[in-house]
């Protein structure tokens, strides 16, 4: 499989701030890629890297074969970019402002069947005007008038209608209702059917989860688990709650076995239960573990058995547990600093343009 964007060794500092410290990514063509990693992760210094608007101290960035340096006037032909914070021009409408983002990318229009196969850029009309009726937005109104779920909405439709190869979202449903972040997670499901690459960085975990074949978790500017779901769940612990109608015998000697509880149902209600239920074990156990404690508690008779894997949510806080403090607040680094300013604000400046 083609590799879209890839990213080696990325370093970037701000005065005595290191946003990335050596962080590495891959994303392959045709695949939607969650991008992980709270306030201060260093998740939009690599976007800004990715798309040419900062340049890295050191390491390889390279989309669509390109160096997003010194190649970035033909990248963004290529590339829409969704921040999480759209700012329009006041005075022009919501359906210019969208029609404009089109011009910007049609620079691309004669690459298609040329020699390194990319798309036209440019909208497609009709496109564009399914996605104006599915997000319910009106295209007439001023940018001016518009709230911030509209200017999302306004930045989305530019995205999702451009002909590009790479759609790049930083936070993209952030104010957006249920029923719109819904439409949103239908049209990415559509994009990647045609055969696009999207890279989504988002705090909604379960977004994540429902859309994206590989999660990449950053912490402190470094990439610290990377893989599909599947993958990442076999390297932690599933949640085990069953009914037993005998005693769970040796399953606490087992290996892998964590926080066993194990509740007398028979002296809690004075009698066994009409279906033979005992007692009630819950246990997590390492996913690699799992067929032994599986026969163990077969072995003591099973009446009803609920096995659930972790979530996204349970690996990702795996990461960033050690650095919150009992009061919520997060930890101070060896040097001072707090790790909760925003990465893309810690060169001052404000991503507030959807490109």
């Amino acid at each position: 499989m083609t590799t879209a964007i890839s990213v080696a060794g990325l370093h970037k500092s701000f005065g005595k701030t290191h946003a990335l410290d050596g962080l590495d990514l891959e994303v392959e063509a045709g695949e939607v890629h969650g991008f992980l990693g709270p306030n201060g992760s260093g998740k939009s210094t690599t976007i800004r890297v990715l798309l040419g608007l900062l340049r890295a101290d050191s390491g390889a960035a390279r989309m669509l074969d390109m160096d997003p340096w010194t190649d970035a006037v033909e990248l963004h032909r290529r590339v829409a970019y969704v921040p999480g914070d759209v700012t329009l021009w006041r005075n022009l409408s919501g359906g210019e402002v969208i029609d404009l983002y089109g011009r910007l990318h049609n620079g691309g229009r004669t690459r298609r069947g040329g020699k390194d196969g990319g798309r036209t850029g440019g909208l497609d009309p009709a496109r564009r005007a399914d996605l104006i009726e599915r997000f319910e937005l009106d295209p007439t109104k001023k940018g001016r008038t518009y709230s911030k779920g509209n200017r999302q909405k306004v930045a989305l439709v530019a995205a999702f209608a451009s002909d590009v190869d790479v759609l790049i979202l930083d936070e993209p449903t952030s104010g957006l209702d249920p029923l719109m972040e819904e439409v949103f997670q239908r049209c990415v499901r559509e994009e990647r059917d045609r055969g696009r690459t999207i890279l989504l960085s988002s705090h909604i975990l379960s977004e994540v989860e429902e859309l994206c074949d590989r999660v990449s978790i950053i912490r402190k500017g470094r990439t610290v688990e990377s893989g599909s779901l599947a993958d990442l769940r076999h390297l932690t612990r599933t949640s085990v709650t069953a009914e037993l109608t005998g005693p769970p015998n040796g399953l606490a000697s087992l290996p892998g076995v964590h926080e066993l509880e194990v509740q007398d149902l028979e002296g809690q209600d004075a009698g066994v239960r009409p279906d033979g239920v005992r007692c009630r074990v819950r246990l997590h156990v390492d996913t690699d573990k799992l067929n032994a404690v599986l026969r163990s508690l077969t072995d003591s008779g099973v009446r009803s058995l609920t096995s659930t894997p972790p979530t996204l949510e349970e690996l990702f806080l795996r990461h960033y547990q050690e650095d919150v403090q009992p009061d919520g607040r997060r930890d101070v680094q060896a040097d001072g600093r707090r790790d909760v300013q925003a990465d893309s604000r810690a060169d001052g400046s404000e991503e507030t343009v959807a490109r």
